[in-house]
């Protein structure tokens, strides 16, 4: 087998992705330097795994000494919000398994956070982890806050939306998807909404409601608001977890149809995507 050789200013690291999942080499002829290594984006819709998959990739990763540390930025932006903790699903410490997360509780749900506050957000902390010599790892299902990130977006007046936008990637990161056959994510969304409704996330919505207004965006998404109603008496407990997972369906089909536009995200089943990234780390 030739051993191909990587064009570091290519910025396609996808390319080398997709390559080294199929067996074949990459000569990175030194190129690749301690601190240089892309930063990992891991995306997909709701209820694909992807904390749980950046969790799992940071420990390995350590595990292996591959590098003395990762971080994670959550790139979600309900998980901004303070106080919303079981509605928008955030890992808990334990979830957390000491890897530092970033990206979480930024601001009440009644202060303004944009796009471009994100990217100031990751970029500051990006250059933090770099300099501790960690590897950033973003990871989350806003399209927008990903790509504004990862296409460096120039923001003016106007927010950017739109997929003209994407032009090349900087080649600091390497994007994963999360890949799974619909049917198959649907139910993960039910199960998921079960377990929520497990979780006392009664107790979170009357907090919620208690302090801040029903106008307000925040409070408006979510699963707040179908808690309300059962709370109410407007429905019963079983529709309320089935409005819920419906709402998620609806969300997670809205973010394919946005990531799935992108050419540079490299799709991978979560059951395969923590032994590809390990191995793509191990080889450059």
């Amino acid at each position: 087998m030739t051993a191909k050789n990587i064009s570091y200013d290519k910025g396609s690291w996808a390319d080398v992705f997709v390559s080294l999942a199929k067996g074949e080499e990459y000569l990175c002829d030194g190129l690749v330097k301690p601190g240089d290594e892309p930063i990992l984006v891991i995306i997909g819709p709701t209820g694909s795994g992807k904390t749980g998959l950046a969790i799992d990739v940071a420990l390995e990763l350590q595990r292996r000494g591959r590098f003395s540390g990762c971080e994670i930025i959550s790139a979600d932006s309900r998980a901004i919000y303070k106080g919303m903790d079981i509605g928008t699903a955030k890992p808990t410490r334990e979830e957390m398994c000491g890897v530092p997360h970033w990206g979480i509780d930024l601001v009440e749900p009644d202060e303004r956070f944009t796009v471009v506050d994100f990217c100031e957000y990751a970029r500051q902390k990006i250059a933090e982890i770099r300099k501790r010599g960690h590897l950033p790892i973003i990871a989350g299902g806003t399209g927008l806050y990903v790509d504004a990130l990862v296409y460096d977006y120039q923001f003016n007046d106007v927010v950017k939306n739109n997929y003209s936008d994407r032009q090349q990637m900087s080649s600091e990161y390497l994007m994963v998807g999360i890949d799974w056959d619909r049917v198959e994510l649907r139910k993960r969304l039910v199960q998921r909404s079960y377990k929520l409704f497990a979780q006392n996330i009664e107790a979170e919505t009357t907090r919620m409601a208690n302090k801040y207004s029903w106008d307000l965006q925040a409070m408006k998404s979510d699963i707040y608001p179908i808690v309300w109603r059962m709370m109410q008496g407007e429905i019963s407990r079983d529709e309320a977890i089935k409005l819920n997972a419906i709402d998620d369906w609806h969300l997670a089909k809205r973010q394919l149809t946005w990531f799935k536009r992108n050419p540079n995200i490299c799709w991978v089943p979560l059951s395969q995507a923590k032994d590809r990234i390990i191995n793509f780390y191990d080889n450059i």
